[in-house]
């Protein structure tokens, strides 16, 4: 039996009814909107001429996809030189990407990816964007992210959770917000990052509330008059800084300290009729990055809401096939990898966030019960949306987290010292985490 449920492509007939219309005043935005959506139009004709040639035009290229996060994984480009500051990004893209189309790498492969990142430490706390760089909430959350998704005892070694909670400490200001880096710019990104590692490594719950003191309010203050979040207070709503205001919220539980009734408002009004993605802004392109951005965020609000009001989510509220289609059909390199939109290169970001989004929309409602666009082979594998990792990757993590909460209690408890003179010790963490490698049996029964 199929238990996944199959959605049609829309009917481009009566799609050409929802093109924009510029009321016969011509402005740069308006150029700009009609010209995308002329290069959006020529996908969705090529697609209506092929579909019965060649079978391959509405599916992934997945072959495709996985030669390129294999090769650029092994070796970056040039143009990616940029990036210098940014490789865990780079990796993280690339490991994410390749989850939601189940393709896993070689484990020599994904050890180097550990010792790299190991190296990325700062001895300080924290990650930096490269070896020998200063540590960044951006590059901490991305290489955090990478060694859960690894899961291997190499990759949580690498982790530091006394020193990564030192320099989220450092970050941190008075009312809550974060720094980007020590003496860096406040926005919303960084406490978004913060909360995030500090809750996939499931630090205690009194370590919780002494860094999340204040910024779920402080948060708050970055909702704007349209429902979406800025980067900080008084700026424009922005489709990627409302999903770190959001998620951050639901981690901290306390979503209900904004107005989640506006804010999905918000969010349903950025999936574009005709394109049927995402754009991240107000009178702003499509773009492909925002099918996570916008897309996550959408189910999350609406589970926020369920939640309060004791109801079950049943049925996400943006057209999920639409937003599938957009991917499929216009944002595919056949030379593998993704894309914005029709026109641009590939690369890594857009080739992990386009596909995430798709996960997303294929699972928000059901992960037993796929909502997949065409033919059954386009499932991509689950997200979880408040980390973007694999669900999977997310109970190990914290549960391998939660076995050393357990060992520093009973080691504070057997020793009577406190729990700061624990955490002054910078080599705890790793020494305790070998333990539980080498002797799974110090802990009891009821916590395996």
């Amino acid at each position: 039996m199929d238990i996944n449920i199959g959605i049609e492509f829309r009917d481009y007939t009566l799609l050409k009814n929802f093109k924009y219309d510029d009321e016969r005043v011509s402005t740069v935005t308006s150029r700009e909107q009609q010209k995308t959506e002329n290069s959006i139009e020529k996908c969705f004709d090529r697609y209506q001429q092929l579909k019965f040639l060649d079978p391959k035009i509405a599916k992934f290229h997945r072959e495709e996809h996985q030669r390129f996060l294999e090769s650029m994984l092994h070796r970056l480009p040039g143009n990616y030189e940029c990036l210098d500051s940014s490789r865990p990004w780079c990796i993280y893209w690339i490991l994410q990407a390749g989850h939601v189309l189940n393709f896993t790498f070689a484990p020599q492969t994904l050890e180097a990816v550990v010792q790299f990142l190991t190296k990325c430490r700062h001895p300080e706390g924290g990650f930096a964007g490269g070896p020998d760089q200063y540590p960044h909430l951006a590059p901490t959350y991305a290489a955090v992210n990478s060694l859960a998704m690894i899961g291997t005892p190499s990759a949580y070694r690498a982790i530091n959770r006394d020193s990564l909670e030192r320099f989220l400490l450092k970050v941190r200001e008075p009312d809550g917000a974060f720094r980007m880096h020590v003496d860096g710019e406040i926005d919303i990104r960084g406490a978004y990052c913060a909360v995030s590692v500090a809750k996939l490594t499931n630090m205690p719950e009194q370590t919780l509330k002494r860094l999340f003191d204040k910024t779920g309010d402080w948060i708050a203050t970055c909702q704007t008059y349209e429902g979406g979040f800025s980067g900080t207070p008084d700026l424009e709503a922005h489709g990627g800084y409302t999903f770190c205001g959001i998620a951050a919220l639901a981690l901290l539980n306390e979503g209900y300290k904004c107005d989640q009734q506006q804010l999905l408002k918000w969010t349903l009004q950025r999936q574009m009729s005709y394109e049927g993605g995402f754009q991240g802004r107000t009178n702003k392109l499509v773009d492909g990055c925002y099918s996570f951005w916008v897309g996550a965020t959408i189910p999350i609000t609406q589970a926020i809401i369920s939640n309060q009001n004791n109801h079950k989510l049943v049925k996400t509220l943006f057209d999920v096939g639409a937003l599938q289609e957009y991917i499929l059909l216009c944002c595919q390199k056949p030379n593998g990898g993704l894309i914005d939109k029709p026109g641009k290169p590939q690369d890594l970001y857009h080739t992990c966030y386009t596909l995430t989004g798709v996960a997303i929309a294929q699972h928000a409602e059901s992960t037993l019960h796929p909502s997949v666009l065409g033919d059954p082979i386009n499932e991509l594998l689950p997200t979880h949306p408040l980390f973007n990792v694999p669900p999977q990757a997310v109970v190990q993590t914290t549960h391998y987290y939660e076995q050393l909460n357990q060992l520093y209690a009973a080691n504070i408890k057997g020793n009577n010292i406190s729990s700061e003179t624990v955490s002054d010790n910078e080599d705890k963490e790793e020494t305790e985490a070998m333990n539980v490698e080498t002797n799974p049996s110090s802990l009891s029964s009821d916590n395996s």
